[in-house]
């Protein structure tokens, strides 16, 4: 039943306007002045009000352009109800918001008919409204997915990337290591084999003791096992460094599983380290890494290492555009207490709480910080304060969606403009089932 709103001073037509809508099924409220018909709109919300122009203290005028400011209101059909008939008064009432005229004396017939027409456009607004706001929320949802899916692409084709160079790093390394002991066997019987030689010989032929001298066999001697000693070492670290790139790619590692995500972090920082230093000792960045006693982790661990990936990335660049000369990044790690943590979720996807439920995750710099407008929409797809073809806005909004949204955890951001960002990630120790 629609309801509807007679505000008229006078006390017949009041009465007469009220019997004729309720005898078409409406509910109708009715109200004196205009005072009280506010009030009435207010508590009733009604589709569509009739009013009359000329009230004493405040006109039809003035309540529809009242009503029309107030939003939970302005969607109501109104229909002045009036004596006038000048085009300067039907202007007048049209700028005030209304969206119909009803003359006086009021014809049953003509009412019935500009309330049937008034109600129609209500409907049509509401149904117009509810499709605008569905709408919207489909072009959200699309963004949203049209973002993670190409940063999941993106993620996935760095990951192979990664993973196959790992890979092919991994198999020449191998060889060169197992065969370094070998080697180093090898050179020490040939030493061992010219000393021999040496000490049995009575005296050395003029062309032999040229030869020692050219090759500085004295030299030689002591400075092969240290190269050979700097070449252990070496393919020690590339190892290290590729177990390193499958770490971060963790390609074997699609289901959730409990893991070490300072590995995830250093990680990380092994990818990014090229543009932690700038070469000449000027300028590099210095991180500072304040990692507390955590246990292993049940997440998603590739994408954990996503995360961490784009918040980094994005320290970097502003430090890069920072000109105070030392800069830093800080990571601290710390068991967190879970509270209010999935406030945003079903309490269904919500951890089993306990003493301490979840781990913290601080990054923060001393780079260039953020203005409030840009901190507002830091995780809005697509957004990004980089030039144009030099970012995305993807990192960010997908590092959103993987710390709340798969993780049931909070990804938080503080900062202000010339004194640094820090974000704080909060994901539970154990996922729900």
């Amino acid at each position: 039943m629609s309801k509807i709103l007679v505000i008229e001073d006078d006390g017949a037509t009041r009465l007469l306007l009220k019997r004729d809508l309720q005898l078409e099924g409406y509910e109708v409220t009715v109200a004196k002045d205009g005072l009280q018909g506010l009030q009435s709109a207010s508590k009733i919300q009604p589709a569509l009000i009739v009013c009359d122009w000329v009230m004493p203290e405040m006109d039809g005028v003035e309540v529809c352009r009242l009503v029309k400011a107030d939003p939970q209101l302005a969607r109501a059909f109104f229909i002045l109800l009036t004596s006038k008939g000048t085009v300067a008064d039907r202007v007048a009432g049209l700028d005030a918001g209304a969206d119909d005229f009803l003359s006086k004396p009021v014809d049953p017939l003509e009412l019935q008919a500009r309330v049937r027409a008034g109600l129609r456009v209500f409907k049509y607004q509401q149904e117009l409204s509810r499709s605008n706001q569905q709408l919207s929320q489909a072009l959200h949802d699309l963004r949203q997915t049209q973002a993670q899916l190409i940063h999941s692409e993106k993620m996935s084709s760095l990951g192979s990337m990664v993973a196959g160079i790992a890979h092919e790093i991994n198999n020449p390394v191998n060889f060169i290591s197992a065969n370094l002991t070998y080697i180093q066997e090898y050179v020490y019987d040939l030493i061992n084999f010219a000393d021999l030689s040496l000490k049995e010989s009575d005296s050395l032929s003029p062309q032999l003791q040229a030869a020692a001298e050219d090759i500085n066999l004295d030299f030689l001697r002591q400075d092969f096992p240290k190269i050979l000693n700097s070449m252990r070492v070496g393919t020690e670290r590339i190892r290290q460094i590729v177990l390193s790139l499958r770490n971060f790619s963790r390609l074997d590692e699609a289901e959730r599983k409990r893991v070490n995500l300072h590995e995830g972090i250093d990680s990380t920082l092994l990818l990014l380290q090229h543009r932690l230093t700038a070469g000449d000792g000027e300028g590099d960045i210095e991180v500072i890494k304040e990692y507390g006693n955590l246990p292993p982790v049940e997440c998603f661990a590739g994408q954990m290492n996503q995360v961490f990936l784009s918040i980094l990335s994005n320290a970097i660049d502003a430090l890069k555009a920072s000109p105070n000369p030392d800069k830093w990044i800080s990571i601290r790690t710390e068991m967190g207490r879970g509270q209010d943590m999935c406030s945003h979720l079903p309490s269904a996807q919500c951890p089993v709480p306990s003493a301490q439920s979840s781990v913290v995750i601080r990054i923060a710099d001393n780079g260039i910080g953020m203005t409030p407008a840009v901190k507002s929409r830091i995780f809005d797809p697509f957004f990004t304060t980089k030039p144009v073809g030099s970012g995305k806005g993807l990192g960010l909004s997908v590092s959103y969606q993987i710390v709340v949204g798969q993780h049931g955890g909070q990804l938080l951001c503080f900062s202000e403009p010339g004194l640094g960002a820090e974000f704080v990630i909060e994901i539970p120790l154990r996922q729900s089932r």
